[in-house]
């Protein structure tokens, strides 16, 4: 079946990624294990890829105030471009640990079946919203979207399908987060589903919010992944590592504003944005259960319809149900 939507490949972006990434493990000090760069201390130094936004708050919140140092760790964030980055950086090895959304990580689970989720640190079904151009007062008015990879694409289906709309009707054009708002004020598209920045400033630039993802059923789930050979050898740190964020978790709960103050400081993210954004989520670290596997299938199933993905993982085995309870807990 022919698509109506357009992949816009960003071959470009990725290689700076991954080269990047490359540079920055080619220039840490000392010899490399299994666990990646000895510090200078002797610890394994852990490398934990993540995007910028108000919902890595913990990870950012870890670091600022030393919480990985306090628990004898050597942790380092790499900060990367987002979506599927991440994850392809632990595949590189230039990452042991990587933060992804569920929909995110299966189609890289695909690529890579050494990829483990380890557990879940935070989830949502308001963080992402709905943004309408000007003048469009009903989702049936939509002709065109722009579209993340992973949770953005397969949000965009789940809510035309929501109105009754066949999302074949709909030319959906994928894109990078930081080029969406100004596409909506060009007139190009008619709406997209993001998160902040882009939400707000999408409405700058003449939109209007229209919901958001949980509204039509959509919830997310950021998982810890990690490559299984890496992990063989060290679950115990691997544990320890979850359990530093499961406490920021609890702090970033009780205290937006810390976590705000700290995404400001480790990713130069607005605070005011930033806290408001971290009350539409719910950071409660926890063990993958049988409803993360039936949610991710349903993902999986919607990946291959679309031929993003020619195969479907092993959830079974790449969703490592009981891992949390065992080492980090």
């Amino acid at each position: 079946m022919t698509r109506n939507h357009r992949t816009v490949g960003r071959p470009a972006a990725a290689l700076l990624t991954l080269l990047a990434l490359l540079l920055a493990t080619a220039c840490g000090a000392g010899t490399t294990d299994s666990a990646g760069t000895v510090g200078g201390d002797g610890s394994p130094t852990v490398r934990i890829a993540l995007g910028v936004d108000a919902s890595y708050a913990p990870l950012y919140l870890a670091a600022q105030r030393g919480m990985f140092e306090k628990a004898g760790l050597d942790v380092k964030l790499v900060k990367v471009e987002g979506g599927p980055a991440a994850a392809q950086a632990v595949t590189a090895g230039t990452a042991q640990i990587s933060a992804n959304a569920d929909s995110t990580a299966l189609p890289q689970m695909v690529s890579n079946p050494r990829l483990r989720a380890l557990g879940a640190f935070q989830s949502s079904g308001r963080y992402l919203k709905v943004v309408l151009r000007k003048g469009i007062t009903s989702p049936r008015e939509i002709r065109t979207m722009a579209s993340i990879q992973g949770i953005g694409l397969y949000a965009t289906h789940e809510y035309l399908r929501h109105h009754d709309i066949d999302p074949d009707s709909v030319k959906i054009q994928q894109s990078a987060p930081q080029e969406i708002p100004t596409m909506l004020e060009r007139g190009d598209i008619d709406g997209y589903i993001l998160f902040d920045p882009w939400v707000s400033k999408g409405v700058a630039a003449g939109g209007h919010l229209a919901g958001t993802i949980g509204d039509f059923g959509v919830t997310y789930v950021q998982w810890l992944l990690a490559d299984e050979k890496w992990l063989k050898e060290n679950r115990d740190l691997a544990g320890k590592v979850f359990k530093v964020v499961a406490e920021a978790d609890r702090i970033v709960t009780k205290d937006p504003h810390a976590g705000a103050l700290a995404a400001h400081e480790q990713a130069q993210l607005p605070v005011a944005a930033t806290e408001k954004a971290i009350g539409e989520i719910s950071f409660k670290s926890r063990a993958l259960t049988s409803a993360d596997v039936t949610s991710s299938r349903r993902i999986v199933d919607f990946l291959r319809e679309q031929n993003l993905i020619k195969s479907a993982p092993d959830l079974n085995s790449v969703l490592l149900r009981g891992w949390y309870d065992r080492y980090a807990r």
